[in-house]
């Protein structure tokens, strides 16, 4: 079947709830930004931020030697070689990414299986090189709740799953661009992955230029995944 990319007779049944959904998960994000009940939603992306630092350190060759998550939202990852100009971006543009799949992947049944067999799997595996108890509480929590989720798609009408995975997508595209601003543009954090970068790259760009340059890339990925997901759902 050939994509509608051009998004002709848009839009219909499916369509209209993905784009309202993305909506309201907004609203609610939003609205209950500084309450209690997003926070261990906003530890989970700080997990997949500092994830995505590990990733890109394997990938370059380097070591990871532990990942902390705290519950002030802060989150550390340490690492021994690497290319490091390449491990530096990768926490808020990889939180980004990783928040596209997540929406893309809530489109269908069996991608939000995939989604969330993945998450469960780096949750369980991020708790045995956790360097710390508040992210392996995290992984403990989460590995629980995604699990009650999934036995309640499978054994009841609730048909929670994909939202669920939709929610946390739009959460972690969501906190990427305002985490990218606390840090960079409302308080400037000198030791945020940006001001480094600066550091160690010739560009004549300071840390909010590239906080600037990757709160772009992020809203891209976001709008990508709103775009990406339409033209699935036609």
């Amino acid at each position: 079947m050939t994509p509608n990319w051009e998004l002709r007779n848009c839009c219909n049944h499916d369509q209209v709830v993905f784009l309202v959904t993305v909506g309201v998960c907004t609203v609610v994000i939003l609205a209950l930004w500084r309450t209690i009940l997003l926070k261990p939603f906003k530890l989970v992306t700080v997990f997949l931020h500092e994830a995505s630092h590990a990733i890109a350190c394997k990938l370059t060759c380097g070591d990871v030697e532990g990942i902390q998550v705290h519950a002030d939202e802060g989150g550390t990852t340490q690492t021994r070689g690497g290319i490091y100009w390449i491990i530096l971006p990768a926490g808020y543009l990889g939180s980004s990414f990783w928040g596209m799949l997540l929406i893309l992947a809530s489109t269908n049944l069996l991608t939000a299986r995939i989604a969330a067999g993945c998450l469960l799997l780096a949750l369980f595996i991020v708790f045995f090189i956790a360097k710390n108890w508040t992210l392996r509480g995290l992984c403990i929590g989460f590995i629980v709740f995604l699990g009650v989720v999934w036995v309640l798609q499978e054994t009841t009408k609730a048909r929670v799953l994909r939202y669920v995975i939709l929610f946390i997508g739009v959460m972690n595209s969501l906190f990427s661009v305002y985490d990218i601003y606390d840090d960079l543009i409302s308080r400037r954090v000198h030791s945020s992955d940006a001001e480094k970068f600066a550091e160690v790259c010739p560009c004549p760009c300071n840390g909010v230029g590239w906080g600037a340059i990757w709160g772009l890339i992020s809203l891209v990925f976001l709008c990508g995944a709103m775009y990406l997901g339409l033209v699935i759902l036609s």
